[in-house]
């Protein structure tokens, strides 16, 4: 799976390693219902930072479409909120 980290570029992660990050989804999804941007910016944080440790960086030169695209560590609660509402499964999928 390709993941696109908004303002970060594109990652190959493999399938197993995307399904083990649902606990830090579980958590974005949390702090949206409580309304807690910092919590929602920390989670976002460490969710980037398992992602790029998991993953290995697509090349600029390679063009590869996203499979999955997650917003910028600094995403406000309405934008995250709003990509909550579209997808009805969290932010990865599973």
């Amino acid at each position: 799976m390709i993941i696109r980290i908004l303002g970060e570029g594109q990652y190959r992660v493999d399938d197993g390693a995307v399904a083990n990050l649902n606990s830090i989804d579980a958590s974005i999804e949390q702090a949206v219902s409580a309304g807690d941007q910092d919590a929602l910016t920390s989670q976002l944080t460490k969710l980037h930072a398992e992602i790029i440790a998991a993953g290995t960086p697509v090349p600029d030169d390679e063009l590869q479409d996203s499979d999955l695209i997650l917003p910028a560590a600094d995403a406000t609660l309405d934008e995250v909120k709003d990509l909550l509402e579209e997808s009805h499964e969290g932010l990865l999928p599973g």
